[in-house]
């Protein structure tokens, strides 16, 4: 098992504004992953587990790098294990999806569309997730055209803000 550990210092780019009031080694998200696949084109599953803090920057809800497959044919299965939060879906042209997730909710992503997990609750959100090992990981896709679409936690709601 293969543990990944993402803190506010390598975050801050996926928010708004940046908050100084949260130090740079806050965690803000784990993820532990596991493969049998001795390379990509063996088409075997990974599995993956997501540990998110609940954590808010400037009101913004915590939320995962996001990504779309680099091989999009490679579809996606999210289960929540605890907590709550949404699965943010956009598509191709950048229109925004959200699904929410609570404990035992399963979620079928499909290989064409990117995904985000944003926790809004008071818990960590834990979510398992399968995909195929020659599904690959393409972050640089929504680097260059971010999700448009910002979740916030104003007064214990949740409003969704998309941007133009």
């Amino acid at each position: 098992v293969k543990k990944s550990t993402k803190l506010y210092s390598d975050a801050k780019k996926f928010y708004k504004d940046i908050d100084p009031s949260i130090s740079d080694d806050q965690l803000m998200y784990e993820v532990y992953t596991y493969t049998e696949a001795t390379n990509e084109a063996d088409g075997k599953l990974n599995y993956g587990l997501t540990v998110m803090q609940p954590v808010c920057v400037n009101g913004e809800c915590n939320m995962t790098r996001g990504h779309f497959h680099e091989n999009l044919e490679c579809d996606e299965i999210y289960c929540c294990m605890h907590g709550t939060g949404l699965l943010l879906l956009m598509d191709e042209n950048s229109k925004c999806y959200v699904q929410k997730m609570s404990t035992g909710s399963v979620h079928y992503i499909d290989g064409h569309l990117a995904h985000r997990l944003i926790n809004t609750g008071d818990d960590e959100l834990k979510v398992q997730c399968i995909w195929s090992s020659d599904a690959g990981h393409d972050y640089q896709r929504i680097e260059n055209h971010p999700f448009p679409v910002r979740v916030y936690k104003v007064n214990g709601q949740i409003k969704l803000e998309e941007e133009k």
